[in-house]
């Protein structure tokens, strides 16, 4: 498949008031517009327009204006260096906030270092990846299989598993954690099966899946495109088992449509949320985006809260200076519509006081 680069520059303060009329400070949005999670990424881009534009109009940060460069990352490794490259040295970019594929994030990293650019990444991935310039604002592996698994065990008596992944990073990383804990927990894994990222005929690993007799299926696909077909097979299939998905987000899975009835997510956030910040979220993405909004999802409310994350960080460093706005970052704290979201000293987000997500997470949706 090839990489397609589209760079845009979104004049988000296109009515700037004179108190803001000052150079913007730039944040730069690599993400998936083509390739597996063009499914999402529209809804992550909308998150970032929504929180500039408040940002905005309440004076910008520090008497400057934001503005977003977003680049179309093609969902993998070679989009991504192009992106990155593009928005750190053309644009000049003060940040990167976005949620990407892992195999984009893994690539981007290296311009990241050269440029020396805080990359606070939105997106809930596999864990264990470690730079001085990244921050992750959404959950791990830890957080998120266990509440599964165990709901699994305990309500549907599950005591052997079938596992399917895309085969890149994300995959096999958030399996080969799933695998571990299945056996920690007494069960047994019958099978594990990769597909490429770009794939998109599950037919024989459904066939060992359904020769296999396991009692549950848990999968963790690249978002977006790979969870519909993966998804739509094994409904025509006739798979009836207990379905776990790590991957899918509350867009995708509307998108399904009746095909996502009975999937099971572990999830830190969900438009349910039944709290007032989530309720003045919601009010305010459904006022500016109207019939075109996408749906809020577990993917693209991280990026909304990032942007405000960056805002108290530049605020706290007095500046963009990137080093006092990395060690910023693991000082600030944003309430938003997934509750009090902090990272800390080891750049990932602790535990928010949230009922929906905790150190351990819960299950906290099922698609019906």
């Amino acid at each position: 498949m090839r990489s397609r680069l589209c760079l845009t520059s979104l004049a988000v303060a296109a009515m700037m008031t004179p108190a803001i009329a000052a150079d913007p400070i730039r944040i730069g949005v690599p993400v998936g517009l083509s390739g597996a999670n063009s499914v999402v990424a529209p809804s992550v881009v909308q998150s970032a327009e929504l929180a500039v534009e408040e940002i905005n109009a309440k004076g910008g940060v520090l008497g400057r204006p934001l503005a977003l460069d977003v680049a179309d990352d093609g969902s993998g490794a070679a989009g991504a260096q192009k992106a990155f490259d593009a928005l750190i040295f053309q644009k000049k970019v003060n940040v990167l906030i976005s949620m990407e594929t892992s195999a984009a994030r893994n690539a981007g990293l290296p311009i990241v270092a050269r440029g020396k650019t805080p990359f606070i990444y939105t997106s809930f991935y596999e864990g264990k990846s470690c730079s001085p310039y990244l921050y992750v604002n959404a959950w791990v592996p830890e957080q998120q299989v266990p509440p599964i698994v165990d709901y699994f065990n305990k309500e549907k008596k599950a005591k052997s598993y079938f596992l399917i992944g895309s085969d890149y990073a994300f995959g096999r990383g958030m399996l080969s954690f799933t695998k571990s804990y299945i056996e920690k927990t007494g069960g047994k894994v019958l099978g594990e099966e990769y597909l490429p990222m770009d794939g998109s005929d599950w037919t024989p690993i459904i066939s060992k899946l359904k020769a296999s007799g396991a009692d549950a299926i848990i999968t963790s696909t690249a978002g977006g495109a790979p969870n519909v077909t993966l998804t739509k097979q094994l409904r025509a299939a006739g798979v009836s088992l207990p379905y776990g998905n790590l991957a899918v987000d509350e867009g995708t899975a509307k998108s399904m449509g009746a095909d996502a009835t009975g999937i099971y997510i572990a999830a830190s956030y969900v438009t349910g949320i039944d709290t007032p910040a989530n309720k003045t979220f919601l009010a305010a993405m459904s006022k500016k985006f109207g019939a075109d909004l996408k749906t809020p999802n577990d993917l693209s409310v991280p990026e909304y809260e990032a942007v405000y994350a960056y805002k108290a960080a530049v605020e706290k460093a007095g500046g963009t200076d990137q080093a006092k706005v990395l060690k910023a970052l693991e000082e600030v704290s944003v309430d938003g519509p997934r509750g009090s979201i902090k990272m800390d000293k080891q750049r990932h987000s602790g535990t928010p006081r949230s009922p929906c997500i905790s150190a351990r997470s819960r299950l906290t949706a099922r698609w019906a």
